[in-house]
C-alpha cells in the first residue's frame, strides 16, 4: 500500500509545472526524478528533499526539517520537511528549487 499526502503530491506537481518529469512510487510513496534521479518526493505527510551532502547542514536548519531517517541510520543528503512548513506554495517552492540545484549536478541515469 502506497501510504502519501495526494493533496501534497499533487501541489508539487502543480509547483514544478513544465519542470515535471517521471514520477515513480519509491520509499513507500511517491517520488519526482529527473533524468533518472530522485529530487522531492512525499512520504507519509512529509515532503522528501534531496538537498545534497552539501547543503544538508544549512537545510537542517530551516522549519520544519529533520534527517530522513526510516530505516535507523539518517541518509545523507536527505531531509523530511513536515508538511506544515511547505502549506504555502512559496515554502514548496524553495525546498524544489533547493533541490533541483542538487539533481541538477548529477549525471543522469
Amino acid at each position: 500500500m502506497i501510504a502519501y499526502d495526494d493533496e501534497l503530491a499533487d501541489r508539487i506537481r502543480h509547483v514544478l509545472g513544465p519542470r515535471a518529469s517521471e514520477e515513480k512510487n519509491m520509499f513507500g510513496g511517491l517520488a519526482f526524478l529527473f533524468d533518472g534521479n530522485m529530487a522531492v518526493g512525499v512520504l507519509g505527510e512529509d515532503l522528501v528533499a534531496r538537498v545534497g551532502p552539501d547543503a544538508e547542514e544549512e537545510s537542517l536548519a530551516l522549519p520544519g526539517a529533520r534527517p530522513m531517517d526510516f530505516t535507523g541510520r539518517p541518509m545523507k543528503g536527505w531531509i523530511f520537511v513536515e508538511s506544515g512548513a511547505v502549506s504555502e506554495d512559496d515554502a514548496l517552492g524553495s525546498w524544489i528549487d533547493r533541490c533541483l540545484d542538487f539533481v541538477g549536478t548529477l549525471e543522469p541515469k
